[in-house]
């Protein structure tokens, strides 16, 4: 089984004119989620997140609480490695 078992990818955007700050997102999902190969990259404006984990809908639910999320991709892949759609 791989683990962490679940690619987790999104576009976060602000809300009502507020600016996101990528640094400070990248570190609030190293501190609180357990994964890796976290990528955190954008600026005020567009942040784009991939991230391997086996909890994604928290890392959802945190960015949600900081930005408007779409493009939101999580792919098995354990299921993957299988050859089964992930």
């Amino acid at each position: 089984m791989i683990d962490p078992r679940y690619d987790t990818q999104l576009l976060l955007e602000p809300v009502d004119g507020e600016e996101l700050d990528p640094f400070e997102i990248r570190d609030y999902i190293a501190e609180h989620f357990v994964g890796d190969e976290l990528l955190c990259v954008g600026d005020e404006d567009l942040v784009k997140i991939h991230f391997h984990t086996n909890t994604p809908w928290k890392v959802l639910e945190y960015c949600a609480s900081v930005g408007e999320i779409y493009d939101i991709v999580v792919e098995d892949m354990d299921r993957q490695t299988r050859g089964l759609q992930g």
